[in-house]
């Protein structure tokens, strides 16, 4: 999946994700992959931890930053909707291009709630493609090799399960990419 965002567009998604950071600030970012925006922020940021449920993404997300000298930034296979940080450990959590692929993407949101501090931030651009006979034609394509999206939504519908997972939309933005991606800003309810 995430051979559908370009280069320019994560670079757009980094930027963006710096912008809303302060380098004390400690970040997750959730279903890391191969490192792109955890390494891609590593400059800024004093630490980050990464997670990813395939033991071998994390291999080569860590040989990535090795390989870069990066001792901020640190990888480990887990479970998104079974994390082991303690409540309240994140000024933010990033999750990108991942909930639509995921079965129960409302378990994901409950956990990164729960590690997020009560002021943090969650950061999850998701594509929005639901109407899209592009993706449509793509994900069926995909599914032939495994990857499944189970959700698709649009922004409003988006934005819409987000709140019903305990988080409020402070930011939405519409970027281009393959499918429409929303970059979005929220922040935990209390």
């Amino acid at each position: 999946m995430l051979s559908c965002i370009s280069a320019p567009s994560w670079r757009t998604i980094i930027k963006r994700i710096a912008l809303l950071l302060q380098p004390e600030d400690r970040v997750l970012e959730i279903a890391a992959g191969t490192g792109i925006i955890a390494l891609g922020l590593a400059d800024r940021m004093q630490n980050i931890d990464a997670i990813d449920f395939s033991p071998s993404m994390v291999a080569k997300a860590q040989k990535k930053a090795q390989h870069l000298g990066l001792a901020n930034v640190h990888f480990s296979a887990q479970n998104a909707c079974d994390l082991r940080f303690a409540p309240g450990s994140f000024d933010a959590v990033i999750i990108c291009n991942t909930l639509h692929i995921m079965p129960e993407p409302e378990k994901a949101l409950a956990e990164s709630h729960r590690v997020l501090k009560p002021d943090g931030r969650l950061i999850a651009p998701t594509f929005v493609h639901a109407g899209s006979k592009k993706a449509l034609l793509f994900f069926a394509l995909m599914s032939l090799s495994g990857l499944r999206a189970y959700h698709k939504w649009t922004q409003q519908s988006f934005h819409a399960f987000l709140e019903e997972n305990a988080f409020t939309v402070l930011d939405s933005v519409l970027l281009k990419a393959s499918f429409p991606l929303a970059y979005v800003v929220a922040r935990p309810k209390q």
